[in-house]
């Protein structure tokens, strides 16, 4: 049942967020000849800014339970995917993450070039072995730069509570760049995927780092078990 709260809370917060979005995303391309730091910080400003929104007028708050750092050196996060909110939070909740994302959304005006510029990494189903070098490519270079990747392993939003099997991307990633996996659990479903958002607590809960060079089907074994612990 919605809340009488909530109604009055989320056009709030669609009018505040959305507009706010416009006037980031005009900023982090005007900043763009200024160089990475300025137009980053804008990037990093507009994921605050969704936060913030999402605990002022939403209700939101967050809670992170476990180590987000417990490797040194590159990492692969594999986050699950329950709604917007950990996509457009991925900036704040790491430090200069290297996001993988559907290739649609780089249509966006503006804020395709933007997420370009960041070092989001876009994915094409369709074109196979040709997207995965193309990711491969990408990952590495991002990786020489010391920034750590995410990637939603499932590839799209999974209602809370119903997983849904890994994407064959995850597995070449894993192979190839083989480097250490840390999931990520998140329950932001039922009270951010609606129209009508709820006020509560969201969670946030890293798992035990997932070593590479295991068989496939162990390692997407563990990353489903960790990503669905708070299911």
């Amino acid at each position: 049942m919605t809340s009488v709260m909530a109604v009055p809370r989320s056009l709030a917060f669609y009018f505040v967020f959305y507009l706010g979005s416009v006037l980031y995303v005009l900023g982090a391309l005007g900043a763009l000849p200024l160089g990475p730091k300025p137009f980053r910080m804008m990037v990093e400003g507009w994921s605050g800014f969704h936060r913030f929104c999402a605990r002022a007028l939403l209700g939101i708050r967050v809670n992170i339970v476990g180590d987000r750092t417990p490797v040194d050196g590159p990492v692969l996060y594999a986050v699950k995917h329950e709604s917007f909110y950990e996509a457009i939070d991925l900036p704040t909740l790491f430090e200069l993450p290297v996001p993988f994302a559907k290739g649609e959304l780089f249509s966006i005006p503006g804020w395709g070039r933007a997420a370009a510029a960041f070092g989001v990494v876009p994915v094409a189903r369709d074109k196979g072995a040709q997207a995965l070098r193309a990711m491969l490519a990408a990952a590495r270079a991002h990786l020489a730069e010391g920034r750590p990747l995410a990637i939603f392993p499932e590839g799209t939003r999974v209602p809370h509570g119903k997983p849904a099997p890994l994407q064959s991307g995850f597995a070449g990633l894993y192979k190839l760049l083989a480097l250490p996996v840390v999931p990520v659990a998140v329950n932001s479903g039922p009270l951010y995927h609606r129209t009508w958002k709820r006020a509560g607590t969201l969670t946030y809960r890293f798992g035990e780092p997932i070593p590479p060079g295991l068989p496939r089907e162990e390692a997407e074994a563990r990353v489903l078990a960790a990503i669905n612990a708070l299911n």
